[in-house]
Protein backbone atom coordinates (compact mmCIF):
# COMPACT_ATOMS: atom_id res chain seq x y z
CA UNK A 1 0.00 0.00 0.00
CA UNK A 2 1.36 3.42 -0.94
CA UNK A 3 2.34 5.58 2.01
CA UNK A 4 2.08 8.85 0.08
CA UNK A 5 0.44 10.37 -2.99
CA UNK A 6 3.67 11.79 -4.42
CA UNK A 7 7.40 11.55 -3.73
CA UNK A 8 10.06 13.65 -5.47
CA UNK A 9 13.75 12.87 -5.04
CA UNK A 10 16.64 15.21 -5.82
CA UNK A 11 18.65 17.96 -4.15
CA UNK A 12 16.18 19.47 -1.68
CA UNK A 13 16.83 23.18 -1.14
CA UNK A 14 15.95 24.32 2.39
CA UNK A 15 16.61 27.74 3.94
CA UNK A 16 19.44 26.36 6.08
CA UNK A 17 20.95 23.55 3.99
CA UNK A 18 20.95 21.54 0.77
CA UNK A 19 20.02 17.88 1.08
CA UNK A 20 21.54 15.91 -1.79
CA UNK A 21 19.65 12.70 -2.40
CA UNK A 22 16.77 14.10 -0.39
CA UNK A 23 13.09 13.61 -1.00
CA UNK A 24 9.79 15.36 -0.38
CA UNK A 25 6.71 13.23 0.27
CA UNK A 26 3.17 14.56 -0.23
CA UNK A 27 -0.16 13.38 1.12
CA UNK A 28 -3.56 15.10 0.59
CA UNK A 29 -1.97 18.22 -0.86
CA UNK A 30 0.34 18.78 2.11
CA UNK A 31 4.00 18.06 2.70
CA UNK A 32 3.97 14.92 4.83
CA UNK A 33 7.69 14.19 5.14
CA UNK A 34 11.09 15.52 4.07
CA UNK A 35 13.92 13.05 4.28
CA UNK A 36 16.92 11.48 2.56
CA UNK A 37 17.91 8.06 1.35
CA UNK A 38 15.59 5.57 -0.29
CA UNK A 39 12.28 6.94 -1.55
CA UNK A 40 9.26 5.71 0.38
CA UNK A 41 6.34 4.06 -1.38
CA UNK A 42 3.92 6.40 -3.15
CA UNK A 43 1.23 6.38 -5.82
CA UNK A 44 3.55 8.54 -7.93
CA UNK A 45 7.34 8.67 -7.57
CA UNK A 46 9.95 10.65 -9.50
CA UNK A 47 13.70 10.23 -9.05
CA UNK A 48 14.94 13.60 -10.28
CA UNK A 49 18.65 13.00 -9.90
CA UNK A 50 20.51 16.23 -10.61
CA UNK A 51 17.42 18.42 -10.11
CA UNK A 52 16.85 21.08 -7.48
CA UNK A 53 13.65 20.75 -5.42
CA UNK A 54 12.66 24.08 -3.88
CA UNK A 55 9.63 25.38 -2.03
CA UNK A 56 7.22 27.09 -4.41
CA UNK A 57 8.11 30.76 -4.72
CA UNK A 58 5.92 33.52 -3.29
CA UNK A 59 6.12 36.65 -5.41
CA UNK A 60 5.57 39.51 -2.99
CA UNK A 61 4.82 42.16 -5.60
CA UNK A 62 2.57 41.62 -8.61
CA UNK A 63 0.37 44.08 -10.55
CA UNK A 64 -2.15 41.90 -12.40
CA UNK A 65 -4.64 44.68 -13.16
CA UNK A 66 -2.58 47.83 -13.78
CA UNK A 67 -3.63 48.05 -17.43
CA UNK A 68 -7.33 47.55 -18.02
CA UNK A 69 -8.25 44.66 -20.35
CA UNK A 70 -4.60 43.58 -20.56
CA UNK A 71 -3.15 40.89 -18.29
CA UNK A 72 -5.55 40.04 -15.45
CA UNK A 73 -5.10 37.00 -13.17
CA UNK A 74 -5.68 34.61 -16.05
CA UNK A 75 -2.27 35.50 -17.46
CA UNK A 76 -0.32 36.63 -14.40
CA UNK A 77 -0.94 33.32 -12.66
CA UNK A 78 -0.13 31.41 -15.84
CA UNK A 79 3.27 33.13 -15.97
CA UNK A 80 3.67 32.41 -12.27
CA UNK A 81 3.03 28.67 -12.66
CA UNK A 82 5.52 28.49 -15.53
CA UNK A 83 8.09 30.24 -13.35
CA UNK A 84 7.79 28.10 -10.23
CA UNK A 85 5.78 30.76 -8.40
CA UNK A 86 2.91 29.16 -6.49
CA UNK A 87 1.55 32.24 -4.69
CA UNK A 88 1.37 35.85 -5.86
CA UNK A 89 0.69 38.85 -3.64
CA UNK A 90 -1.22 41.33 -5.77
CA UNK A 91 -0.93 45.09 -5.41
CA UNK A 92 -3.95 47.32 -4.64
CA UNK A 93 -3.47 49.80 -7.50
CA UNK A 94 -5.79 48.42 -10.16
CA UNK A 95 -6.83 50.61 -13.06
CA UNK A 96 -10.31 51.81 -12.18
CA UNK A 97 -10.39 50.23 -8.72
CA UNK A 98 -8.27 51.31 -5.76
CA UNK A 99 -8.43 48.43 -3.25
CA UNK A 100 -9.20 50.52 -0.17
CA UNK A 101 -12.23 48.94 1.52
CA UNK A 102 -13.57 45.55 2.56
CA UNK A 103 -15.98 45.71 -0.36
CA UNK A 104 -13.13 46.35 -2.80
CA UNK A 105 -11.20 43.41 -1.35
CA UNK A 106 -14.23 41.15 -1.79
CA UNK A 107 -14.77 42.36 -5.35
CA UNK A 108 -11.15 41.58 -6.19
CA UNK A 109 -11.25 38.13 -4.56
CA UNK A 110 -14.45 37.31 -6.47
CA UNK A 111 -12.88 38.60 -9.69
CA UNK A 112 -9.58 36.74 -9.31
CA UNK A 113 -10.79 33.41 -7.95
CA UNK A 114 -12.30 32.00 -11.19
CA UNK A 115 -9.16 33.01 -13.12
CA UNK A 116 -6.28 32.15 -10.81
CA UNK A 117 -4.11 29.15 -11.69
CA UNK A 118 -1.95 29.54 -8.55
CA UNK A 119 -2.82 30.88 -5.11
CA UNK A 120 -3.01 34.60 -4.40
CA UNK A 121 -2.97 37.03 -1.49
CA UNK A 122 -3.85 40.71 -1.57
CA UNK A 123 -2.50 44.06 -0.44
CA UNK A 124 -4.85 46.80 0.72
CA UNK A 125 -4.34 50.57 0.65
CA UNK A 126 -6.22 53.76 1.55
CA UNK A 127 -7.99 56.51 -0.30
CA UNK A 128 -6.27 59.74 0.88
CA UNK A 129 -9.69 61.38 1.22
CA UNK A 130 -10.80 58.69 3.71
CA UNK A 131 -7.56 58.17 5.60
CA UNK A 132 -7.15 55.08 7.78
CA UNK A 133 -10.85 54.63 8.56
CA UNK A 134 -11.20 51.38 6.59
CA UNK A 135 -7.96 49.69 7.62
CA UNK A 136 -9.69 47.53 10.26
CA UNK A 137 -12.33 46.26 7.86
CA UNK A 138 -9.69 45.36 5.26
CA UNK A 139 -7.81 43.34 7.89
CA UNK A 140 -11.03 41.43 8.57
CA UNK A 141 -11.51 40.97 4.82
CA UNK A 142 -8.16 39.17 4.65
CA UNK A 143 -5.50 41.49 3.26
CA UNK A 144 -1.98 40.27 3.95
CA UNK A 145 -0.35 43.73 4.21
CA UNK A 146 -0.88 47.37 3.31
CA UNK A 147 0.79 49.42 0.59
CA UNK A 148 1.31 53.17 0.36
CA UNK A 149 3.43 55.51 -1.71
CA UNK A 150 5.48 58.57 -0.85
CA UNK A 151 5.31 59.48 -4.55
CA UNK A 152 2.12 60.27 -6.43
CA UNK A 153 2.14 58.30 -9.68
CA UNK A 154 -1.56 58.98 -10.25
CA UNK A 155 -3.89 60.94 -7.96
CA UNK A 156 -6.63 58.28 -8.13
CA UNK A 157 -5.02 54.92 -8.95
CA UNK A 158 -1.63 55.36 -7.25
CA UNK A 159 -1.84 58.38 -4.91
CA UNK A 160 0.82 59.98 -2.77
CA UNK A 161 0.26 59.56 0.97
CA UNK A 162 1.59 62.69 2.74
CA UNK A 163 3.75 62.32 5.86
CA UNK A 164 1.04 63.07 8.44
CA UNK A 165 -1.44 60.68 6.81
CA UNK A 166 1.23 58.00 6.51
CA UNK A 167 1.82 58.29 10.25
CA UNK A 168 -1.92 57.94 10.90
CA UNK A 169 -2.09 54.84 8.70
CA UNK A 170 0.94 53.27 10.37
CA UNK A 171 -0.64 53.94 13.78
CA UNK A 172 -3.86 52.22 12.69
CA UNK A 173 -1.99 49.19 11.29
CA UNK A 174 0.41 48.74 14.21
CA UNK A 175 -2.05 46.91 16.55
CA UNK A 176 -2.96 44.40 13.82
CA UNK A 177 0.55 43.03 13.43
CA UNK A 178 0.42 43.43 9.65
CA UNK A 179 3.15 45.26 7.76
CA UNK A 180 2.98 48.66 6.08
CA UNK A 181 4.86 48.54 2.78
CA UNK A 182 5.74 51.79 1.05
CA UNK A 183 6.91 52.86 -2.41
CA UNK A 184 10.09 54.73 -1.51
CA UNK A 185 10.58 57.87 -3.61
CA UNK A 186 10.35 61.38 -2.20
CA UNK A 187 7.69 63.24 -4.20
CA UNK A 188 9.11 66.75 -3.94
CA UNK A 189 12.68 65.65 -4.72
CA UNK A 190 11.62 63.54 -7.71
CA UNK A 191 9.53 66.32 -9.21
CA UNK A 192 12.41 68.77 -8.86
CA UNK A 193 14.76 66.30 -10.57
CA UNK A 194 12.27 65.67 -13.39
CA UNK A 195 12.01 69.41 -13.98
CA UNK A 196 15.81 69.65 -14.27
CA UNK A 197 15.97 66.82 -16.79
CA UNK A 198 13.21 68.36 -18.92
CA UNK A 199 14.81 71.79 -18.76
CA UNK A 200 18.07 70.26 -20.00
CA UNK A 201 16.25 68.66 -22.94
CA UNK A 202 17.44 65.12 -22.06
CA UNK A 203 15.02 62.53 -23.49
CA UNK A 204 17.16 59.42 -24.09
CA UNK A 205 17.66 56.47 -21.72
CA UNK A 206 19.65 58.62 -19.26
CA UNK A 207 16.61 60.75 -18.47
CA UNK A 208 14.99 58.27 -16.12
CA UNK A 209 17.96 57.71 -13.81
CA UNK A 210 18.68 61.44 -13.74
CA UNK A 211 15.06 62.18 -12.87
CA UNK A 212 15.23 59.87 -9.83
CA UNK A 213 18.74 60.15 -8.40
CA UNK A 214 19.73 58.07 -5.35
CA UNK A 215 18.90 60.73 -2.78
CA UNK A 216 15.23 60.76 -3.84
CA UNK A 217 14.98 57.09 -2.87
CA UNK A 218 17.04 57.28 0.33
CA UNK A 219 15.13 60.26 1.75
CA UNK A 220 11.88 58.33 1.41
CA UNK A 221 13.34 55.15 2.91
CA UNK A 222 14.43 57.04 6.01
CA UNK A 223 10.97 58.57 6.34
CA UNK A 224 9.33 55.16 6.08
CA UNK A 225 11.50 53.55 8.74
CA UNK A 226 11.33 56.51 11.08
CA UNK A 227 7.53 56.50 10.79
CA UNK A 228 7.56 52.82 11.69
CA UNK A 229 9.82 53.52 14.65
CA UNK A 230 7.53 56.31 15.89
CA UNK A 231 4.33 54.26 15.61
CA UNK A 232 5.48 50.73 16.42
CA UNK A 233 4.30 49.53 13.01
CA UNK A 234 6.37 47.02 11.00
CA UNK A 235 7.78 49.16 8.17
CA UNK A 236 8.72 47.73 4.79
CA UNK A 237 10.45 49.30 1.78
CA UNK A 238 8.92 47.49 -1.18
CA UNK A 239 11.78 47.93 -3.65
CA UNK A 240 15.28 49.20 -3.02
CA UNK A 241 17.76 49.71 -5.86
CA UNK A 242 20.67 51.00 -3.75
CA UNK A 243 23.14 49.33 -1.44
CA UNK A 244 22.84 52.28 0.95
CA UNK A 245 19.14 51.49 1.41
CA UNK A 246 19.92 48.03 2.79
CA UNK A 247 22.42 49.58 5.20
CA UNK A 248 19.71 51.95 6.44
CA UNK A 249 17.26 49.08 6.97
CA UNK A 250 19.90 47.04 8.82
CA UNK A 251 20.63 50.00 11.10
CA UNK A 252 16.97 50.28 12.11
CA UNK A 253 16.81 46.52 12.78
CA UNK A 254 19.94 46.79 14.92
CA UNK A 255 18.08 49.38 16.99
CA UNK A 256 15.27 46.91 17.57
CA UNK A 257 12.73 48.14 15.03
CA UNK A 258 10.82 45.97 12.57
CA UNK A 259 12.35 47.27 9.35
CA UNK A 260 12.24 44.98 6.33
CA UNK A 261 13.37 45.55 2.76
CA UNK A 262 12.66 44.02 -0.64
CA UNK A 263 14.91 43.62 -3.67
CA UNK A 264 13.32 43.15 -7.08
CA UNK A 265 14.93 40.71 -9.49
CA UNK A 266 15.53 43.46 -12.05
CA UNK A 267 17.87 45.25 -9.62
CA UNK A 268 19.89 42.04 -9.34
CA UNK A 269 19.99 41.46 -13.10
CA UNK A 270 19.90 44.63 -15.20
CA UNK A 271 22.15 47.69 -15.17
CA UNK A 272 21.86 51.21 -16.51
CA UNK A 273 24.95 51.49 -18.69
CA UNK A 274 24.27 48.28 -20.64
CA UNK A 275 20.63 47.23 -20.35
CA UNK A 276 18.80 50.54 -20.00
CA UNK A 277 20.97 52.01 -22.74
CA UNK A 278 19.97 49.09 -24.99
CA UNK A 279 16.31 48.69 -24.01
CA UNK A 280 15.20 52.25 -23.36
CA UNK A 281 11.58 52.33 -22.17
CA UNK A 282 11.46 48.55 -21.81
CA UNK A 283 13.79 48.95 -18.84
CA UNK A 284 12.00 51.93 -17.26
CA UNK A 285 11.12 51.03 -13.68
CA UNK A 286 10.57 53.04 -10.50
CA UNK A 287 12.97 53.34 -8.73
CA UNK A 288 15.32 53.16 -11.73
CA UNK A 289 17.77 50.47 -12.74
CA UNK A 290 21.16 51.57 -11.38
CA UNK A 291 24.77 51.16 -12.63
CA UNK A 292 26.43 47.72 -12.57
CA UNK A 293 28.49 48.63 -9.50
CA UNK A 294 25.23 49.06 -7.57
CA UNK A 295 23.92 45.69 -8.84
CA UNK A 296 26.94 43.96 -7.35
CA UNK A 297 26.46 45.80 -4.04
CA UNK A 298 22.96 44.36 -3.87
CA UNK A 299 24.25 40.82 -4.36
CA UNK A 300 26.67 41.41 -1.49
CA UNK A 301 23.70 42.37 0.67
CA UNK A 302 21.92 39.18 -0.44
CA UNK A 303 24.97 37.21 0.66
CA UNK A 304 25.19 39.10 3.96
CA UNK A 305 21.55 38.47 4.86
CA UNK A 306 20.47 42.11 4.63
CA UNK A 307 17.70 41.47 2.07
CA UNK A 308 14.32 40.35 3.42
CA UNK A 309 12.52 39.40 0.21
CA UNK A 310 13.14 39.06 -3.53
CA UNK A 311 10.20 39.79 -5.83
CA UNK A 312 9.41 40.90 -9.39
CA UNK A 313 7.17 44.01 -9.17
CA UNK A 314 5.66 42.31 -12.22
CA UNK A 315 3.49 44.32 -14.60
CA UNK A 316 2.80 43.45 -18.24
CA UNK A 317 2.39 46.76 -20.04
CA UNK A 318 1.50 46.49 -23.72
CA UNK A 319 4.49 47.18 -25.93
CA UNK A 320 3.15 50.52 -27.19
CA UNK A 321 3.40 51.86 -23.62
CA UNK A 322 7.11 50.93 -23.35
CA UNK A 323 8.61 52.05 -26.68
CA UNK A 324 8.35 55.84 -26.72
CA UNK A 325 11.71 57.42 -27.71
CA UNK A 326 11.08 60.00 -24.98
CA UNK A 327 12.19 57.91 -21.99
CA UNK A 328 10.03 59.69 -19.44
CA UNK A 329 6.86 59.19 -21.51
CA UNK A 330 6.92 55.40 -21.04
CA UNK A 331 5.00 53.46 -18.41
CA UNK A 332 7.12 52.16 -15.52
CA UNK A 333 7.52 48.47 -14.74
CA UNK A 334 8.36 45.17 -16.40
CA UNK A 335 7.09 41.56 -16.43
CA UNK A 336 9.15 38.95 -14.60
CA UNK A 337 7.01 36.21 -13.04
CA UNK A 338 8.08 33.49 -15.46
CA UNK A 339 11.79 34.01 -14.94
CA UNK A 340 12.44 35.33 -11.39
CA UNK A 341 13.49 31.98 -9.91
CA UNK A 342 15.89 30.97 -12.73
CA UNK A 343 17.41 34.48 -12.76
CA UNK A 344 18.04 34.40 -9.02
CA UNK A 345 19.56 30.92 -9.18
CA UNK A 346 21.83 32.01 -12.04
CA UNK A 347 23.00 35.13 -10.19
CA UNK A 348 23.59 33.31 -6.93
CA UNK A 349 25.59 30.49 -8.51
CA UNK A 350 27.74 32.94 -10.45
CA UNK A 351 28.69 34.68 -7.21
CA UNK A 352 29.11 31.67 -4.96
CA UNK A 353 26.02 32.52 -2.93
CA UNK A 354 24.37 29.39 -1.48
CA UNK A 355 21.06 28.42 -3.03
CA UNK A 356 19.60 28.27 0.47
CA UNK A 357 19.03 32.01 -0.09
CA UNK A 358 16.51 31.13 -2.83
CA UNK A 359 14.38 29.16 -0.37
CA UNK A 360 14.72 31.90 2.21
CA UNK A 361 14.14 35.06 0.13
CA UNK A 362 11.50 33.77 -2.30
CA UNK A 363 9.53 31.42 -0.03
CA UNK A 364 10.15 31.34 3.73
CA UNK A 365 10.57 35.06 4.35
CA UNK A 366 7.63 36.15 2.16
CA UNK A 367 5.37 33.63 3.89
CA UNK A 368 6.35 34.98 7.27
CA UNK A 369 6.20 38.60 6.10
CA UNK A 370 2.59 38.26 4.91
CA UNK A 371 1.65 35.95 7.82
CA UNK A 372 0.90 33.08 5.48
CA UNK A 373 3.46 30.74 7.02
CA UNK A 374 0.79 28.56 8.62
CA UNK A 375 0.28 27.09 5.12
CA UNK A 376 2.97 28.49 2.81
CA UNK A 377 6.68 29.05 2.36
CA UNK A 378 8.48 25.87 3.35
CA UNK A 379 8.97 22.20 2.60
CA UNK A 380 7.80 21.25 6.07
CA UNK A 381 5.27 18.71 7.28
CA UNK A 382 1.80 20.20 7.36
CA UNK A 383 2.47 23.03 4.90
CA UNK A 384 0.96 23.16 1.42
CA UNK A 385 2.91 20.98 -1.01
CA UNK A 386 3.95 23.91 -3.20
CA UNK A 387 7.10 22.73 -4.98
CA UNK A 388 9.36 24.02 -7.73
CA UNK A 389 11.68 21.68 -9.63
CA UNK A 390 14.65 23.08 -11.56
CA UNK A 391 16.80 20.98 -13.90
CA UNK A 392 20.21 21.83 -15.39
CA UNK A 393 19.06 22.58 -18.95
CA UNK A 394 20.73 25.74 -20.27
CA UNK A 395 18.47 27.84 -22.48
CA UNK A 396 18.09 31.37 -23.79
CA UNK A 397 15.03 33.12 -22.42
CA UNK A 398 12.39 34.36 -24.87
CA UNK A 399 9.11 35.56 -23.37
CA UNK A 400 7.19 35.23 -26.63
CA UNK A 401 8.42 31.72 -27.40
CA UNK A 402 7.17 30.21 -24.13
CA UNK A 403 3.55 31.22 -24.75
CA UNK A 404 2.92 31.84 -21.06
CA UNK A 405 2.93 35.63 -21.11
CA UNK A 406 0.27 38.08 -22.23
CA UNK A 407 2.99 40.24 -23.80
CA UNK A 408 5.74 39.04 -26.11
CA UNK A 409 8.49 41.28 -24.75
CA UNK A 410 10.72 41.09 -21.68
CA UNK A 411 13.83 42.97 -20.55
CA UNK A 412 15.29 39.52 -19.85
CA UNK A 413 14.99 38.26 -23.43
CA UNK A 414 18.32 36.88 -24.65
CA UNK A 415 19.69 36.01 -21.20
CA UNK A 416 21.26 32.56 -21.03
CA UNK A 417 19.91 30.66 -18.02
CA UNK A 418 21.62 27.51 -16.68
CA UNK A 419 18.60 26.08 -14.84
CA UNK A 420 15.05 25.63 -16.16
CA UNK A 421 11.79 25.29 -14.25
CA UNK A 422 10.79 21.78 -15.26
CA UNK A 423 7.84 21.31 -12.89
CA UNK A 424 5.65 23.32 -10.54
CA UNK A 425 3.35 21.67 -8.01
CA UNK A 426 0.53 23.55 -6.31
CA UNK A 427 -0.75 21.78 -3.21
CA UNK A 428 0.68 18.53 -4.52
CA UNK A 429 -0.84 18.74 -8.01
CA UNK A 430 1.24 19.32 -11.12
CA UNK A 431 0.54 22.88 -12.27
CA UNK A 432 3.33 23.10 -14.89
CA UNK A 433 5.11 20.19 -16.56
CA UNK A 434 8.07 22.10 -17.99
CA UNK A 435 6.27 22.94 -21.22
CA UNK A 436 2.57 23.38 -20.51
CA UNK A 437 0.69 25.07 -17.70
CA UNK A 438 -1.71 22.34 -16.59
CA UNK A 439 -3.42 24.26 -13.80
CA UNK A 440 -6.81 25.41 -15.04
CA UNK A 441 -8.32 28.80 -14.18
CA UNK A 442 -9.92 28.52 -10.76
CA UNK A 443 -7.28 26.11 -9.42
CA UNK A 444 -5.73 28.89 -7.38
CA UNK A 445 -7.28 30.03 -4.11
CA UNK A 446 -7.30 33.20 -2.03
CA UNK A 447 -4.94 32.83 0.93
CA UNK A 448 -5.02 35.12 3.93
CA UNK A 449 -3.42 35.50 7.35
CA UNK A 450 -5.01 33.69 10.26
CA UNK A 451 -7.34 36.03 12.18
CA UNK A 452 -5.39 37.65 14.98
CA UNK A 453 -6.64 39.31 18.13
CA UNK A 454 -6.11 43.02 17.63
CA UNK A 455 -4.11 44.59 20.42
CA UNK A 456 -6.01 47.30 22.24
CA UNK A 457 -4.56 50.19 24.15
CA UNK A 458 -5.61 50.58 27.78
Amino acid sequence: MADFDLVLKGTVVLPDRLVEGGHVAVRDGKVAHVGEGAMPAAKERHDLSGALILPGAIDAQVHSLSQKDQEDFLWSTRSAAAGGVTTIVDMPYDEGNLVCSAEAVKIKVDHASPQARVDFALYGTVDPAEGPARIGEMVEAGVAAFKFSTFGTDPKRFPRIPAALLEDCFSAIAPTGLTAGVHNEDDEAVRAAIAKVKAAGITDYRAHGLSRPPLTELLASNQIYETGAATGCPAHVVHCSLGRGYEIAAAYRAQGFRATIECCIHYLTLDEENDVARLGGKAKINPPIRPRAEVEKLWRHVAAGNVTLVSTDHVSWSEDRKTNPDMLANASGVPGLEVMVPLFVKGALERGIPLTRAAELMALNPARHFRLDHVKGALEAGKDADITVLTPEPYTYDAAASGHNVVGWSPYNGIRLPWRVSATYLRGRLAFDGTKVLAEPGTGAFVRPLPTLVLRSA
